[in-house]
């Protein structure tokens, strides 16, 4: 199901909880919100569409991928770069890494560790700052 975008930075400075087996039906509103808003989105967190779950989709490549509890393991190379958000109004600066490792669960609970680099780098670091409560 298609969900609004949420824009309260009070919630969306709220760390998320871990997800279970339980909340694996978030996923399919993530890919359905994420589809609505593809002009102008390339990733969302759960907590943007009112979930406060540990739950991304990043669009960096053919297929939309959802990666369920990630965590950071490595990351390389920092920059400074500006990045816009879906659920706040302008651009901020922040800083990102050109390289980084990731572990993180897919939708059958399958444990991933992947290393991702430059663009998807990027959106999948800025959507787990979303995880974290951190607003760019």
């Amino acid at each position: 199901m298609i969900k609004p975008i949420v824009k309260d930075e009070f919630f969306l400075s709220i760390k998320s909880e871990v997800c279970t087996k339980k909340d694996i039906p978030i996923a399919k509103d993530l890919m359905d919100t994420l589809s609505f808003h593809k002009k102008s989105c390339v990733g969302l967190a759960a907590n943007m569409i009112g979930y406060s779950k540990r739950m991304i989709i990043v669009d960096a490549g053919f297929i939309p991928v959802v990666m369920i509890n990630p965590k950071l393991l490595k990351k390389e190379d920092p920059y400074q770069t500006m990045e816009e958000c879906l659920s706040l109004v302008g651009s901020r600066k922040t800083t990102r890494y050109r390289k980084i490792t990731v572990q993180y669960f897919d939708t059958q609970f399958k444990k991933h560790i992947q290393v991702f680099s430059d663009m998807s780098a990027q959106i999948i670091q800025h959507e787990m700052d979303h995880l974290e409560g951190i607003i760019i």
